[in-house]
């Protein structure tokens, strides 16, 4: 009888772990398309959570199904249940079990956060040479040396991304361009430089799943690896104020040719001042008889860039 509870048991966690796993594959098609080679990251350790938080549920839940069905006191049964005493041995293992896992979850999120470099702002407080490269890509072993071994660009030569209330301006020093989108090469390493001229705000483009926060009064090194063609959206993680929600901007991965195409296209615009969703509302309420009372910051006026929607 013994033997066959243990088969019993072991058949169920077999299958329970099939099913899990099955879930845990599932949890890629619940988040944006991976547009950049560190979302692949991010991905898998969802998918991992997934799977073992599945496990658990369906095992628990599953214990307990069983015990109502099959272990339910008989009808007009009022009398106590067996006087058992405490168990050590099974203290023990339904302590560890949790610690361990408690410990894998933590040791694999910190090796996925330590490839991204992704810092919060006490890190880059006390971090004056900015931060390190973040090597999130699929690459091989040959490879992957070369790019731990990269340095990254001289800040004149990166994307610079200024954030302010409310609106996003990308700069590319190089070609002498300014635009309220920002334009990027397939599977080219971006480097940007992130500054805010106010408060904090949050680099945050979900279909990259990276998320950077950008803190007045430091400049910010940042990169990551687009690798799937297509228009994103970056938002503001952070609550910058009343119209933070209007802070957002198109993000445009193109091919190399492409891409080339726009910067010659947007170098030969003259400057002119870009739509602002923050600026145009508040000056449309301001006009307003009405006085809502409400007290707002003012937002900075609509950027002056070379190419804007």
């Amino acid at each position: 009888m013994k033997t066959h509870n243990i088969l019993i048991l072991v058949t169920s966690a077999i299958i329970l772990a099939v099913v899990s796993f099955w879930i845990g594959q599932q949890a890629y098609s619940w988040l944006p398309p991976e547009a950049a080679a560190e979302s692949i990251l991010v991905d898998r350790l969802f998918s991992f959570l997934v799977t073992l938080g599945a496990f658990i549920f369906l095992g628990v839940t599953g214990a307990l199904t069983y015990s109502v069905i099959f272990h339910r006191a008989a009808k007009y049964d009022m009398s106590d249940g067996p006087p058992i005493e405490g168990n050590i041995t099974l203290e023990i293992v339904w302590t560890a079990i949790p610690f361990v896992l408690v410990l894998w979850i933590a040791l694999y999120s910190y090796q996925i956060y330590d490839q991204m470099s992704i810092l919060g702002p006490m890190e880059h407080h006390h971090m004056s040479m900015g931060m390190k490269s973040a090597i999130a890509e699929p690459i091989s072993e040959t490879s992957e040396i070369s790019k731990t071994n990269q340095v990254a660009p001289q800040s004149n030569l990166a994307i610079q991304v200024t954030a302010k209330q409310w609106a996003w301006v990308f700069n590319y020093p190089e070609q002498n361009i300014s635009s309220t989108e920002l334009h990027l090469p397939v599977n080219q390493r971006a480097y940007l430089t992130l500054r805010s001229e106010d408060v904090i705000h949050g680099f945050y483009i979900p279909a990259f799943r990276v998320k950077q926060d950008v803190i007045p009064n430091e400049i910010i090194n940042f990169e990551f690896t687009p690798i799937l063609e297509g228009k994103y959206r970056l938002r503001d993680s952070q609550y910058s104020g009343t119209y933070f929600a209007a802070m957002q901007a198109d993000v445009v991965v193109e091919s190399p040719e492409k891409y080339q195409q726009w910067l010659e296209l947007a170098s030969q615009r003259e400057p002119s001042p870009a739509f602002n969703q923050a600026a145009s509302e508040y000056t449309r309420k301001s006009n307003q008889a009405i006085n809502s009372g409400w007290v707002t910051v003012k937002p900075a006026q609509p950027p002056v860039v070379n190419y804007h929607d």
